[in-house]
């Protein structure tokens, strides 16, 4: 390959791997900006929702492409239960405290964890009859790995336009959502002043809770996208994922959906290159890096608005 295609299939490679952390980011920085909470487990959530997407594929036997329709009817449906049932049963009695909550979600990242190592023992041939709970587990390749540009070296596959066929249209849909309808609207005045938005009758505890059910739902779609582009999942993926998607979220300007959605395609960009052209062990090194210019120079993230602290 020439030095031109090697850069663009880095650049294809970033594309798809950033798409997947711009969907996770988005889970991080709606609830951030609905109540000011970084959900540490978001990124534990998405590890559960990889495991709900490999036990479908051995308990319902999919082996055809057409599968994929089945697990992202159900995993983002899974997902976004689990997201709304931690919020109903621990972070909703924690509001209105400032550590209480963030520590909460340390815990509840950490039965996430443990939960997803139990998960892996299940006795099941996809994950490998339950001997090595720890152990990565191989997803079955739904998607053909073909090249869909046959006559040139630059591979270009359906697994990479699965990723741009269902991350943009949902990006997209949610922007409309947020702006255009009249549940958005409600997510944005609890965003700008919760007790403002009460006294106007909003259902504050009902819009937060649908703000989590979308946020987990968008993690898991991620997690079947991720699953069927990688076919590699572990019980501690959770970790690289979550600190990806929240330094997309914190570069980007944690609070703004453009603003993820540009920090989880840089940093997917920043990670393929850095990967091809310098050293993969450096790669994590230099995105943590560059996140610590940006927020020197400009704190609210590249897309956050400036707001004044009150004192």
């Amino acid at each position: 390959m020439s030095g031109g295609e090697v850069l663009l299939q880095q650049l294809i490679i970033g594309l798809s791997n950033g798409m997947i952390i711009a969907l996770i980011a988005l889970g991080y920085t709606m609830v951030y900006g609905i109540i000011e909470l970084i959900n540490f487990a978001h990124g534990d959530l998405f590890m559960l929702g990889c495991f709900c997407a490999l036990t479908l594929v051995g308990a319902l036997g999919l082996e055809h492409t057409g599968s994929v329709i089945v697990l992202l009817a159900v995993v983002p449906v899974f997902c976004g239960g689990m997201n709304w049932l931690v919020d109903r049963l621990a972070y909703r009695h924690l509001r209105g405290q400032k550590l209480a909550p963030l520590v909460s979600a340390i815990g509840v990242s950490f039965v996430f964890l443990n939960f997803g190592l139990f998960w892996g023992g299940l006795p099941m041939n996809v994950f490998g009859g339950g001997k090595a709970a720890a152990a990565p587990k191989d997803f079955p390749s739904l998607v053909s790995n073909a090249n869909l540009l046959s006559e040139s070296n630059v591979l270009f596959t359906a697994k990479d336009l699965m990723v741009v066929a269902i991350t943009i249209p949902l990006m997209i849909a949610l922007t409309l959502f947020v702006k255009r309808t009249r549940a958005g609207k409600a997510m944005r005045a609890v965003a700008q002043d919760r007790v403002a938005a009460q006294l106007m009758g909003i259902p504050v505890d009902r819009v937060i809770g649908q703000t989590f059910l979308i946020g987990g739902g968008l993690a898991g779609v991620a997690s079947v996208i991720f699953s069927l582009y990688n076919n590699t999942i572990y019980f501690q993926m959770g970790y690289r994922a979550g600190m990806d998607a929240f330094t997309a979220a914190v570069l980007g300007g944690i609070g703004s959906l453009p603003g993820a959605v540009l920090g989880g395609l840089f940093i997917g960009f920043v990670r393929a290159i850095s990967d091809q052209y310098i050293a993969t062990r450096w790669t994590n090194v230099i995105v943590f890096a560059i996140l610590i210019l940006v927020l020197v120079f400009r704190p609210s993230g590249i897309l956050g608005a400036r707001h004044r602290e009150k004192v």
